[in-house]
């Protein structure tokens, strides 16, 4: 069964099951707060286009499993994540 989108929250994810169904808008504010870190800083900590983070925030774009699983990783280890990233060189 495939879901579609709710007409007001163009974020729905309509690959995914009824139950799993989610809101990337929701997903991606959830990270960034629970980071305690503005749309730009978290851009810049978790090297995420800056315009991205907005347009998912805002519901004009809907985030690919990659960055799914990247903002879920984030979400659950934001520390490692950053230093990760600074041991990579980044």
């Amino acid at each position: 069964m495939t879901r579609t989108a709710h007409p007001t929250d163009p974020a729905i994810d309509e690959a995914a099951a009824p139950v799993a169904a989610y809101s990337a808008r929701a997903l991606v504010r959830a990270v960034r707060w629970r980071t305690g870190l503005s749309q730009g800083a978290f851009a810049r900590a978790f090297h995420i286009d800056h315009d991205l983070i907005v347009a998912l925030e805002h519901g004009e774009a809907r985030p690919d499993a990659a960055l799914t699983a990247y903002l879920r990783v984030i979400d659950h280890a934001p520390e490692v994540v950053r230093e990760a990233l600074e041991r990579s060189g980044l």
